[in-house]
């Protein structure tokens, strides 16, 4: 790794949330990796339930946010928990899990906001500086907006770290959504004077039509601010890389004439999305979001996906009157899977005698798909696993004997309760098997029927299980990368990336 005394930074601030900074932090980070500098991502706080198993400190594993994790990559960078010291992983509309340098840390949950955004500066602090003393350049994404004047004095994710960086910073709006030129002069104008002169460019992102009807909009926002537009990013929606937060663009994917249609139970506490994200680029296959019975009308297969909630998304669906729906869907032989949480839901019961799961010991009935007992404890599992199906049936049948790469993460601990269990060597329609297995041959995963429920993140990522499953080849998250950083090299204003690092651009490398 190369050692320099203080690593350059790009920082990626937006008007809003969604506006698009974690894309456009993703294509910085492989756009300047391809012309050979030693680049590295960071986000001093992230808040999602979307989180990746990644190296912390002294050996031990830690989570950091998917976007962050896709940032790594993108710029050919080994993920760890410096890259984002602090998530925030909401499990009540009042409360998340506070993870510090990959650690859950039950101490700060109940500390006010702004008294502890002061006691978790340090830690960000200090990981940003380490990067920047191992690295040439650090790219940094910024969180929501840094113009909230009513918490300008306690946001250290924004402006103090871009401060403390001497960040060149670029600001990204949503043009699509209308109010852009607004948004931007608004949020420069709300900041301090020493914090505006941070910022070196303003990006109008998600444009439709004919570039030539902005005008004089960006030249007006120029004179007004000292800023100029450096880019206009079109709307593309099949970009590949999976939304930060949310179920994607909550549109469904792959046309009324899909042959397949694959319907994720959206429920409010969803976690760990981005594993489904290569499910929208394979041909024949349609992914929606279901909310209600009327959504399960019609589906193929049935997904109950992570949540950070089990036992509130549960109710949840009760309350939707989607469990008498995914009971039927079972009970007419069609596919359901269940993942992690999704998992936990389809067994008969779910025991929470500490309050890990919802902040309320207690214990709640399962859908009763699978004869597992979960019970919740105070310690999370962290780590990276090489999964081996065993011997499946029916309609899953095509995934037997496949091993692919996994991750787990979670507080439940599952044993099934089914005698049945014992004839894994010849599974049937009504007898539950042991469907997987970690590398530590511990049981994973459990098949009856057509339900199938799984711990292990990460599936469709695997290339054998999409052709197994699909007879399909998607694009490869290298090639994901690889367009994006084509995306910005087209649209951003010659010179303007290479000169927020005070330097030309030399000729640009897809070669790793």
């Amino acid at each position: 790794m190369k050692q320099t005394t203080t690593a350059r930074a790009v920082m990626v601030l937006g008007t809003s949330s969604g506006a698009g900074k974690s894309w456009l932090a993703t294509a910085l980070c492989r756009w300047y990796a391809r012309r050979g500098i030693d680049v590295v991502l960071y986000k001093a706080q992230n808040m999602s339930n979307n989180a990746r198993v990644v190296p912390g400190p002294n050996g031990r594993l830690g989570e950091i946010g998917s976007a962050q994790y896709f940032q790594a990559l993108a710029a050919r960078a080994a993920p760890e928990v410096r890259m984002n010291p602090v998530l925030l992983k909401p499990e009540r509309d009042t409360a998340s899990q506070v993870v510090v340098c990959g650690e859950v840390r039950a101490d700060l949950m109940a500390v006010p906001w702004r008294e502890r955004s002061e006691l978790l500066w340090p830690y960000a602090e200090r990981a940003l500086q380490a990067l920047r003393a191992e690295h040439e350049l650090v790219v940094i994404e910024g969180a929501g907006s840094p113009a909230e004047i009513n918490l300008h004095s306690s946001d250290y994710v924004n402006m103090r770290t871009a401060r403390s960086a001497d960040a060149a910073c670029l600001v990204v709006t949503d043009i699509d959504c209308g109010g852009a030129f607004a948004h931007l002069y608004g949020t420069h104008q709300l900041l301090p004077a020493n914090e505006r002169a941070l910022i070196r460019g303003f990006v109008l992102n998600r444009f439709r039509g004919d570039a030539s009807l902005l005008s004089p909009g960006p030249e007006r926002l120029r004179e007004m601010t000292g800023v100029p537009t450096v880019a206009v990013l079109p709307m593309w929606r099949g970009h590949g890389l999976p939304e930060e937060d949310g179920v994607f663009d909550d549109r469904s994917s792959g046309g009324a004439g899909a042959g397949l249609r694959i319907a994720v139970i959206a429920g409010p506490h969803i976690s760990n999305l981005d594993e489904y994200q290569s499910l929208r680029g394979v041909p024949g296959v349609r992914l929606c979001w279901a909310r209600t019975p009327g959504d399960l009308a019609g589906a193929d297969w049935v997904v109950l996906p992570g949540s950070k909630h089990t036992t509130g998304d549960l109710a949840w669906l009760r309350a939707q009157r989607l469990d008498g729906a995914i009971a039927r869907h079972a009970a007419a032989g069609r596919r359901v899977l269940g993942v992690c949480g999704g998992l936990q839901m389809l067994g008969r019961e779910l025991l929470d005698p500490w309050g890990v799961d919802g902040g309320t010991p207690g214990s709640v009935s399962g859908l009763g798909l699978l004869p597992l007992h979960t019970q919740f404890e105070p310690t999370k599992l962290l780590r990276h696993t090489r999964a081996r199906f065993g011997t499946l049936a029916g309609d899953w049948a095509a995934l037997s004997s496949l091993a692919f790469d996994a991750y787990e993460i979670r507080h439940g601990r599952t044993v099934c309760i089914d005698d049945d269990e014992a004839h894994t060597a010849s599974p049937s329609s009504t007898a539950t098997t042991v469907a997987l297995r970690n590398e530590y041959d511990e049981p994973i995963g459990w098949q009856r029927g057509s339900v199938l429920g799984i711990y292990a993140h990460g599936l469709f990522e695997s290339a054998a299980v999409l052709r197994l499953l699909f007879g399909a080849e998607v694009r490869t998250l290298d090639a994901v990368f690889d367009g994006l950083a084509d995306c910005i090299d087209e649209h951003f204003e010659p010179g303007v990336l290479m000169g927020l690092l005070g330097g030309s651009p030399p000729p640009a490398s897809t070669n790793s």
